[in-house]
């Protein structure tokens, strides 16, 4: 069920065929051994337990982006008009912070947790429109600040090792760019384009970066993930049964497996034929390790 090119095969096994609307944003609990990730449309939160394959749902009642677990127990999520913080049993949240006016137009869609324990999340319209969406960020004191304005679909982040250096998609821009960035007050300069992604091979989603430094993309409508250097080229691109993949990170004990997102929105009837396991959650053991997610810190 797939393979990898340019450095052989890689096996990708099936791990939850739940049929999400947009499946987005995983990201591997360390203290509680689970793997969570959202359903933005569908509303809700889905937790695994790799080990014993035990599968639920958090009920959020409102689109959510992303999900991250809290240094103090807990989660926090990006959900449409803000940020909260969520009960990990029963799903109920409460808001800690608001963004963007509560303009019903927008929503979060993807975040994560520079070194620090920030969280990160941007917004987009769910009509797309160019120009609607902005990236902030939330502190451990749940201030907000904007760091970024004219986003069309704000999308993936990643920090380098060195922690100095910001990844991040705004996807219709087919690129991945860098920023400088400073740890201490977290902010960004200098942004410039470091991959740019062939409109063939899809649109660039969600990523992580492993710890080799290397950039994993996930790739809408492309089928595949692909792997990039720091310096921006082409490493290795591993291929997946669904076109509208979406996310990717590491997980499991030794941090060594692949978990990769997908999306069944806006597929027809018969691409739904085509693709069945559309919207499912991946895996494959590439054979590199990934970074010990950073809680946030609020």
């Amino acid at each position: 069920m797939g393979g990898g090119e340019m450095t052989g095969e890689v096996g990708v096994e099936l791990v939850a065929d739940v049929h999400a609307d947009v499946g987005e944003g995983p990201v591997w609990w360390r203290r509680e051994g689970l793997l969570l990730w959202v359903d933005i449309t569908a509303r809700h939160v889905h937790v695994l337990d790799p080990h014993s394959s035990g599968r639920r749902r958090l009920e959020v009642g409102q689109p959510v982006g992303a999900v991250v677990p809290r240094r103090s127990g807990g989660l926090v999520l990006a959900v449409q008009h803000g940020f909260a913080l969520a009960d990990p049993t029963t799903g109920e949240s409460r808001m800690v912070a608001r963004v963007g006016d509560g303009d019903p137009s927008l929503r979060m869609n993807d975040g994560k947790c520079d070194p620090q324990g920030r969280f990160w999340a941007g917004t987009m319209a769910f009509d797309e429109r160019p120009g609607a969406g902005s990236l902030y960020r939330l502190d451990a004191d749940h201030r907000v600040e904007t760091m970024l304005d004219g986003l069309t679909i704000s999308n993936g982040m990643g920090w380098s090792l060195d922690g100095h250096t910001m990844y991040f998609i705004d996807s219709p821009t087919q690129r991945v760019d860098a920023f400088d960035f400073d740890p201490d007050r977290g902010a960004i300069t200098n942004r410039r384009p470091l991959v740019e992604v062939p409109p063939e091979a899809g649109l660039p989603d969600g990523m992580t970066v492993d710890a080799e430094g290397f950039l994993w993309v996930a790739l809408w409508g492309g089928w595949a993930v692909r792997r990039y250097a720091p310096d921006g080229s082409l490493d290795r691109v591993v291929r997946f049964p669904a076109s509208q993949v979406s996310s990717c990170t590491f997980g499991g004990p030794g941090l060594d497996q692949l978990y990769v997102t997908s999306a069944a929105c806006n597929l027809g009837e018969d691409a739904l034929q085509r693709e069945p396991h559309a919207g499912a959650l991946f895996r494959c053991r590439p054979g590199v390790h990934g970074l010990p997610p950073t809680p946030f810190a609020g």
